[in-house]
């Protein structure tokens, strides 16, 4: 098993990274909880998590992301595997 390295991606963590960005409780952040959807994330707020990810965890994100990144559990998943812990 390959040492990791960098920041472990504890899906709590990134839970209270998105809600503190969105201004919600991270309750509302619940694994499935569609961001546009449920949490009327926009354009700009989805650029902003981005954004924000990728200084946090020192990854690099494709804008093609950003229509991916719709849950909790999808974002955590693309950063597991830009991050090499998935």
């Amino acid at each position: 098993m390959p040492e990791q390295t960098g920041t472990a991606l504890d899906i709590e963590e990134l839970r209270s990274t998105i809600a503190d960005i969105l201004d919600v409780d991270a309750s509302e952040v619940t694994d499935t909880a569609d961001f546009r959807e449920d949490l009327d994330v926009d354009s700009l707020l989805a650029l902003e998590i981005l954004v924000t990810l990728e200084r946090k965890y020192g990854v690099k994100m494709e804008e093609s992301n950003l229509q991916l990144m719709r849950s909790l559990k999808i974002v955590h998943e693309l950063l597991a595997e830009k991050l090499g812990t998935a």
